[in-house]
């Protein structure tokens, strides 16, 4: 410990940080990256008040042929140019044109590698002839949009051009600000088995009592967005990217088998002529139950698999301002609902499911969808819609207007036949419908741009499904949220910043879903706190509902609401690949110099003593010396040390307090403890220091220090610690809030690492090899998975990509 003098005390405690001569301004404001403000988007992040949107209405009436198994409809769209914009045409997104022979997402894809082919034969990592069965059978596989009659409202064909997976209609005379323009087209296209080729919709084939579940999505023709930021948003779909579409109201009605059962987006308009009277008494009393009523049984789901209808039905739907529209259909669909209604919110929520889901899908999937709306609530706005929907199916996890398609089922165990679900299967049910049910909050009304930025909606959604998890049950199993999860993610090379290009993006799911999902809770709990954070992301919400945020709108509002500078956050997590990593690399401890001569003395003196005896003193101990055997040659200087207190220091001492200021001598008497702490950023995330104190006499608290100590010197600082007594550690960022991907170099005095070592044989050639104990458990089944979206997703970088998005 060294001691300060009272100039070198003042000057210390008028700066609590030394800069160091380097600089890199890490705080710098985002002006230079985000679009400027207009009448249209304000610089506090919310609409301006010239802004605008367009609207697209939708009447379609579509068949489901289940022996085909394909889809013939017909629509009529009714654009409305809300924009100040004259338009000369008109583009649409035919999404189903991913499936086509020729579509870029199938050109794209590639075969593994030449590796994986001469792998030596049983390898347990070695490649599997299977993995190549979703590219030869999506060779053969022509499941794109066949157009055809589309023409005007006065029945005049319409010039069009189909791009892929857009297609653009000119139109016979431009359409002017507050216009709108009705055209009609029928279409078809064959439905892809989810299974084999992927996606977002499909079917699901049951070999058992040879029936088919449909979950039917992208299938019409959409108006693709138009928007002041872009223009027209008509990126090619290639898979990852998804949509941004025009809010509109529809009226659909599907016709299939007669005993078939229908799940859709909107309200149902004849249940008089699809349901059966106890049907229909059964959904009424699920209004205002207080536990899921089973409107369609196990039982009768069983019975109706055991016969194919020749007859059909056809169910009616209406739904208001939803920016789009999906439906499922099968015969073995059990189906169960419960009505929530609280403030804004009275819907009911609905689940339908094969008999392969239950006891799993009967017992967690309605209360989910409760439980999702009535947290979902509380941060963003009241669900408006009358309808809320979980489906069990072959789609893993997918979102749409009041419906979502959800893949968890329990599995039967080949010796005894027993139905049973893992712990796995439980949590990843519960956790992927408040995920996809979630969406009807993000994106599905906060209307973001999803072609363009999948953390707006994932991200975002994501971070709300942590929120909705933890308010479930304690302890609840979700890996993305809390900070120390994206800590391995956060170390690894293959990157880039979460404001990439959804089709772009690398480590698709852990940069689109976990990382700013972690932002934000690490913002909410560590940056901000949770009063902030929650008014700031409810102003968001509130603002943007049915309209169509970007990123600037976003950062914008969490700033404006919370009344903070977030710049230096939004540019390091969002902008950057830079990792949290600060290390704390010395302390130098200092007391407070009294000038007492009595004290100091002393205290020299006790340091003194604490130096180790040198190796010569060692050996010359016992060494006859002349003083001891001739004492009379013993003055004053052998009876005192250079430690003794003399007149003169007295005096001297007396003198100088005469002229301490009262500040000064109360600082003597309390006797304070400084440590001057050397920070290192060795990641280059600036973050707060989060500093836990441990004292002498046990006492531990956690001092809170803002990022912005690393304003004037991002790389290296110094911070001046006061004690009471003397502290005996130092752990920064001690409840690993920060991400922070080092904390061997986190604490003082340094704490030795603790791991495990396996020593048993792999199944590489029976090598002995020491393995680390942490690598994660493989297990049984993904939790759940985000969407791939590619049309066949067992080629190499797709099924790379699948692999990296899995749980």
């Amino acid at each position: 410990m060294k001691r300060l003098s009272f100039a070198v005390l003042a000057a210390t405690l008028s700066t609590a940080a030394f800069a160091a001569p380097t600089f890199d301004d890490k705080f710098r404001q985002l002006d230079e990256l985000l679009p400027a403000p207009t009448q249209y988007r304000t610089a506090s992040g919310a609409p301006g008040h010239a802004y605008w949107q367009q609207r697209a209405d939708y009447k379609i009436r579509a068949t489901l042929n289940e022996a085909e198994r394909s889809i013939t409809g017909s629509e009529t769209i009714t654009y409305h140019n809300n924009s100040p914009d004259t338009l000369s045409y008109l583009w649409v997104q035919l999404d189903q044109n991913i499936y086509a022979r020729d579509s870029d997402a199938r050109m794209m894809q590639t075969a593994p590698s030449r590796e994986a082919w001469t792998r030596p034969r049983g390898a347990d990592d070695g490649f599997k002839f299977e993995g190549m069965r979703s590219i030869l059978v999506g060779q053969e596989f022509d499941g794109g949009f066949k157009l055809s009659n589309l023409k005007s409202a006065s029945g005049a064909p319409l010039k069009f051009v189909v791009n892929r997976t857009m297609m653009r209609i000119d139109l016979p005379t431009p359409l002017k600000p507050g216009e709108r323009f009705s055209f009609s087209l029928d279409w078809t296209y064959k439905i892809n088995e989810q299974k084999v080729l992927g996606g977002r919709a499909g079917y699901e084939h049951f070999p058992e009592d040879k029936n088919d579940l449909f979950e039917v999505a992208q299938w019409f023709p959409r108006m693709a967005a138009y928007y002041d930021v872009t223009g027209w948003q008509h990126k090619q779909f290639l898979g990852a990217g998804e949509f941004t579409l025009e809010f509109g109201d529809y009226d659909v009605a599907v016709t299939v088998p007669a005993d078939h059962i229908v799940a859709s987006t909107g309200e149902l308009q004849n249940p008089g002529e699809v349901l059966s009277a106890a049907q229909r008494d059964r959904l009424e009393r699920a209004k205002t139950a207080k536990q899921p009523v089973i409107i369609v049984t196990q039982a009768e789901a069983e019975a109706a698999e055991k016969s194919v209808s020749k007859a059909t039905k056809t169910w009616r739907f209406k739904a208001k301002n939803v920016r789009d529209f999906a439906w499922a259909s099968s015969r073995k669909f059990i189906w169960d609902a419960q009505g929530y209604k609280k403030d804004g919110t009275n819907v009911l929520a609905m689940s339908f499911y094969p008999k392969e889901g239950n006891p799993l899908w009967e017992k967690y999937s309605t209360a989910s969808i409760i439980h999702t709306i009535e947290q979902y609530n509380k941060y963003s706005f009241d669900y408006p819609y009358p309808i809320a929907i979980s489906v069990n199916g072959p789609v893993g996890g997918m979102e749409y207007p009041m419906i979502s398609f959800n893949g968890p089922r329990p599995t039967k165990d080949k010796k005894t036949g027993q139905i049973t679900y893992s712990k796995r299967a439980k949590y990843g049910l519960i956790s992927v419908i408040i995920h996809e049910v979630g969406h009807n909050y993000f994106p599905m009304i906060v209307n973001s741009d999803e072609r363009q930025w999948t953390w707006m909606d994932e991200g975002l959604n994501t971070f709300l499904e942590f929120l909705a998890a933890q308010a479930w049950e304690k302890d609840f199993p979700i890996d993305r949220g809390e900070a120390r999860d994206i800590v391995g993610y956060m170390r690894s090379q293959n990157q880039v910043p979460i404001m990439t290009n959804s089709e772009s993006l690398l480590q698709f799911g852990n940069n689109a879903y976990a990382k700013p999902a972690t932002a934000l809770n690490i913002l909410r709990e560590t940056i901000l706190g949770r009063e902030l954070f929650d008014k700031a992301f409810r102003e968001y919400s509130q603002r943007w509902k049915f309209k169509r945020p970007t990123p600037a709108d976003f950062f914008r509002t969490m700033e404006d609401a919370s009344g903070t500078d977030l710049d230096w956050f939004w540019r390091g997590w969002f902008y950057t690949t830079d990792p949290v990593d600060v290390s704390l690399d010395g302390i130098t401890e200092f007391g407070v110099s009294s000038k007492n001569p009595e004290v100091e003395k002393a205290w020299q003196k006790a340091r003194k003593a604490e130096e180790p005896v040198s190796i010569t003193d060692q050996r010359n101990e016992g060494m006859p010396r002349r003083v001891d055997s001739q004492p009379e040659l013993k003055d004053f200087y052998n009876e005192h040390d250079d430690f003794t207190v003399t007149n003169a220091d007295r005096n001297k001492y007396a003198e100088q307090l005469k002229d301490l200021e009262p500040w000064q001598k109360d600082l003597l008497a309390k006797g304070k403890h400084l440590y001057l702490v050397d920070f290192t950023n060795v990641g280059g995330l600036v973050s707060p220091l989060i500093l836990q104190i441990e004292l002498k006499s046990g006492k531990k608290y956690v001092e809170r220090v803002p990022a912005e100590v690393w304003r004037y010197s991002p790389k290296k600082i110094t911070k001046l610690i006061v004690t009471d007594e003397p502290m005996v550690s130092l752990v920064q960022d001690p409840y690993w809030e920060t991400a922070d991907i080092d904390t061997s170099n986190n604490s003082w005095p340094r704490k030795a690492s603790q791991s495990r070592l396996e020593l048993f044989k792999t199944q590489r050639g029976g090598t002995d090899l020491m393995k680390d104990f942490n690598t994660p458990l493989k297990t049984e089944e993904p939790k759940k998975e985000e969407k791939s979206g590619q049309p066949a997703a067992g080629n190499g970088a797709a099924a790379k990509q699948e692999a990296e998005t899995k749980k």
